[in-house]
């Protein structure tokens, strides 16, 4: 927990990202979909209209940055306040404090970041605070508000999705680092503009991240004898060996990814698929886990038109428990461009949500007489059993008897489609239709 001005600036010897922090709406870059000229969020802040609100956007895009400036600019006392290290005490404390500035004139902002750890008694505590406008709350998340930011309190907050930062905006923010007075301005440095561009491109949308590399190249490159940097492509190479993509194997990007890659098979894309994989790959999830949703979705979008298909997934699902990684990541392949080019069937699919819909919104149905099993006398009083017959004593190896109740009895659930092997099923169904209608 932090109070302090927006113009503090005691960072002399503090990290490159924090000495070029902006403090107007002119020096930042990014989110033009919110800043830019006659957008929401710039003319709230510039009428001085700010309500809570929840930022949430992927690390690096400049969500605590915002909330200082717009604490400049409105005048208020800004309180920067961590999900991580502090409770409902702290919370308390703050509050007060809020209380007593707001009797004498004073708004505070108060800035919460990684608002989505806090539990649900904690968000709690600061519904009656922000209800009454002691505090104006502006919370950050990488999580969805949605999933994690209690109802309550996300009803009473504006939400804001910051997004990653362009590949531009970083070439901007890269060229300012090297100019300014705050970061290089005042030193020579030798770097080729490919090399800062390749810097936009690894730092993957994250300012921070760009800025930290580029001051890492800087520091660990060779200094001539004339006082001028030479940032080589070797030492560029040395401080980019390791993109950290953004993935959390429990939030929304989780969900993101694996939709992703389920929906790029479905739509016969082996490429995309490969590439969406290996991204939840990198990013560390369980290979296991991967396996397990092709096997579902080898039955549920491809079904009877490729029933090996479903013997591919588990096959490598058995692959990548016996390998684990790295060695697993080409079966996992296999099974990716095998499903992606496997033709195509949700029919039984949509026959297993047909039936789960009629056992869930009818009653349940009684088992019809006839392929009840009558293993006692008194079962057999009762005519279980009575009326079935053997499928194998017939030379057709069909009867047609009566296997779904009578509320149903027409009922069709598996619809199958022409799409590969299928094609032959749907003749054979038809077939057995046609001749139990004779």
């Amino acid at each position: 927990m932090e109070q302090m001005s927006l113009f503090d600036n005691r960072v002399t010897n503090a990290p490159l990202a924090s000495r070029l922090r902006p403090e107007t709406l002119k020096d930042y870059v990014g989110q033009k979909h919110l800043l830019g000229k006659g957008k929401m969020l710039r003319h709230l802040i510039e009428q001085d209209q700010i309500s809570s609100m929840i930022f949430w956007g992927p690390p690096g895009v400049g969500k605590t940055t915002l909330a200082r400036i717009i604490a400049g600019m409105t005048r208020a006392a800004f309180v920067d306040f961590s999900a991580v290290t502090s409770g409902i005490k702290e919370i308390r404390q703050v509050m007060e404090q809020a209380e007593n500035s707001r009797h004498m004139g004073i708004n505070t902002l108060l800035f919460v970041d990684e608002i989505h750890r806090f539990n649900k008694a904690q968000q709690d505590a600061f519904l009656p605070f922000v209800e009454k406008g002691s505090i104006i709350l502006i919370g950050a998340t990488t999580e969805n508000p949605s999933f994690e930011i209690n109802s309550a309190l996300l009803s009473r907050c504006k939400v804001f999705v910051l997004k990653m930062l362009e590949e531009e905006d970083l070439y901007e923010l890269l060229h300012h680092a090297l100019t300014s007075p705050k970061g290089f301005g005042n030193q020579q440095i030798e770097i080729a503009e490919e090399q800062i561009h390749a810097i936009a491109r690894f730092a993957n949308g994250d300012g921070r991240t760009a800025l930290n590399t580029l001051e890492m190249a800087v520091i660990n490159s060779q200094l001539d004898s004339e006082g001028t940097i030479h940032v080589t492509d070797e030492t560029l190479v040395e401080c980019t060996n390791r993109r950290s993509l953004v993935y959390d194997k429990k939030g929304e990007e989780h969900y993101n990814l694996i939709s992703a890659l389920h929906k790029s098979m479905r739509n016969s894309d082996p490429d995309a698929a490969v590439y969406w994989m290996n991204r939840m790959l990198d990013g560390g999830e369980n290979p296991l886990y991967i396996a397990r949703r092709l096997i579902r979705f080898a039955s549920e979008d491809i079904g009877m038109a490729d029933s090996r298909a479903l013997q591919v997934a588990v096959s490598v699902y058995q692959a990548c428990h016996f390998l684990g990684m790295p060695e697993c990541d080409v079966h996992l392949t296999h099974a990716v461009v095998y499903l992606s080019m496997a033709p195509k069937s949700n029919a039984l699919y949509r026959a297993c949500e047909e039936a789960k819909k009629d056992i869930h919104d009818s009653p349940a149905e009684s088992v019809p007489l006839q392929i009840r099993n009558a293993p006692t006398m008194l079962m057999k009083e009762l005519h279980y059993g009575e009326g079935y017959r053997y499928a194998h004593d017939t030379e057709e190896k069909l009867t047609r008897m009566q296997c779904l109740p009578d509320a149903l009895k027409d009922k069709r659930y598996y619809l199958p489609t022409k799409e590969g092997e299928e094609k032959e099923t749907k003749e054979r169904l038809e077939e057995i239709l046609a001749w139990k209608q004779l």
